[in-house]
């Protein structure tokens, strides 16, 4: 629905002296008439569930909370791989300190898994499963995961168990609090694995040094990785960024008169995968029977997705050019500020027909038909400036399709009907030294947003025209 229209006049913006060079290219003469006119359009929004989304990240999530707006739990559990430095060595075999039966034996190998922040409490014991990956059924680097990916088709089939279990809170009670609030400390959550499967990676290398080389080799011959099963507790969610497994082992110098302590690293870092899987009580409910609002949940929960009026907004303007399409989304409060989850900070707008396709590609915003924004705390709102390129390209992409069908415009949008919907998708960005957006993955925090919008509020979209006479 068209709301409003207004007109301005541009004439005479600047003049400059005319002659034969180019120095006037692309600046407004005194011979220039330009006429600009804004409109005002309605947009439809509601909430889209999204039962899973792409899980590859930087980050892996441990824990199970209860979402205090709709009541409803989200449990997240990970797998993560450990990777090795090139062609790693560990001592001379000689040099090795044994044990009474003359083998090699490590002292102890641990996981630590670094926490950025947490959700919930710090004090809420969890309990965690940790079972060992199959060297024989590794988890690929060419292959998509989504968050409700099976993952336990990756544990070791040989396996009667798991490797070890850990009841873990946030906050290490072992540790003395001066200890916990200095500088040298970094959060993390230990867990202890036994000493044998220390050992075994010792001699995996003495075996066969290949298999150290790099992580490929290593996680297919050696340690495949790790899943890390959440089997009881409720009430907080710890964010992992990055997690390593020590192995400490003795061994002596070449005179062979004193022992050293050694430790060996391998690292749970971008470079390897981590995967994080999500499970949340249905959320189907939520989205069919709140239609008054639209939402914005993570992880893999809820987006919003928008019906752009792009015939209304080209109807009686065809020889006009989009200056500017501008909107804002409104969010309400939250009705519980102590209990509520975080605001997704970062929203993607993309094509829903690119929802999927963006995130697997590893695609990053271009400004004709995807945008990021950021949320504005000062007035409770998501801003995207100016859509007018994606106005443009639905409006042209409608036209040239169809005519190469050979069939109507209308006809052609039947046949597609996803052609002028876009969703609003909460992602994390990262960026180069120059600012620019170098990568682009979904928001697996805890995260939720109450948007004005669905069946009664229409979203406003502004538009201005220009049209050079």
């Amino acid at each position: 629905m068209k709301f409003k229209t207004s007109f301005i006049t541009l004439i005479g913006l600047c003049s400059v002296a005319c002659d034969d060079t180019t120095d006037t290219i692309g600046i407004f003469t005194d011979s220039d008439n330009i006429n600009a006119s804004a409109s005002v359009y309605e947009a439809s929004t509601h909430s889209l569930l999204a039962d899973s989304v792409l899980s590859n990240s930087n980050s892996s999530y441990l824990g199970r909370m209860t979402d205090p707006e709709t009541n409803m739990q989200i449990k997240a559990e990970f797998l993560a791989q450990f990777g090795t430095l090139e062609n790693y060595e560990f001592p001379a075999y000689d040099l090795m300190v044994k044990n009474e039966q003359g083998e090699i034996e490590a002292d102890s190998i641990e996981i630590r898994l670094y926490y950025e922040k947490y959700y919930g409490d710090e004090n809420n014991p969890m309990k965690v499963d940790v079972y060992e990956l199959d060297t024989a059924n590794v988890v690929r680097e060419d292959t998509t995961y989504y968050s409700n990916a099976d993952f336990s088709r990756y544990i070791n089939r040989h396996a009667t168990g798991p490797i070890t279990r850990k009841v873990f809170t946030t906050k290490d009670f072992t540790l003395s609090d001066d200890y916990l609030e200095s500088s040298s400390y970094t959060p993390n959550i230990r867990i202890m694995l036994p000493k044998e499967y220390g050992t075994f990676i010792i001699k995996k290398y003495y075996e066969n040094k290949g298999f150290f080389k790099n992580s490929y080799n290593f996680i297919r011959h050696v340690c495949p990785g790790f899943y890390f099963k959440l089997t009881d507790g409720d009430g907080t969610m710890v964010k992992m960024r990055v997690g390593a497994m020590n192995l400490y082992f003795r061994y002596k110098d070449a005179e062979k008169d004193t022992v050293y302590v050694g430790m060996s690293r391998f690292a749970a870092t971008p470079e390897v995968l981590q995967n994080t899987y999500v499970e949340n009580d249905d959320l189907a409910e939520l989205v069919e029977n709140d239609t008054q609002c639209t939402y914005l949940k993570t992880p893999a929960g809820v987006f919003t997705e928008i019906t752009l009026p792009v015939n209304e907004i080209y109807q009686g303007h065809l020889n006009d050019s989009i200056s500017q399409a501008q909107f804002s989304l409104y969010r309400y409060n939250a009705t519980n500020q102590e209990s509520a989850f975080e605001v997704p900070q970062t929203l993607l707008l993309v094509r829903k027909q690119d929802m999927y396709t963006f995130f697997e590609e590893g695609k990053v915003p271009d400004e004709k038909t995807s945008y990021v924004t950021s949320f504005n705390s000062s007035y409770n709102t998501y801003t995207f400036s100016n859509i007018s390129n994606l106005v443009s390209y639905c409006k042209r992409e409608r036209n040239e399709e169809s005519a190469k069908a050979g069939i109507t415009p209308e006809a052609w949008e039947q046949q597609h009907q996803d052609w002028n919907k876009v969703v609003l998708i909460p992602v994390e960005t990262n960026q180069d030294n120059n600012n620019n957006i170098v990568s682009v993955t979904h928001d697996m925090g805890l995260g939720s947003a109450k948007l004005v919008g669905g069946a009664t509020d229409k979203l406003k979209i502004q538009v201005i025209y220009s049209t050079f006479n």
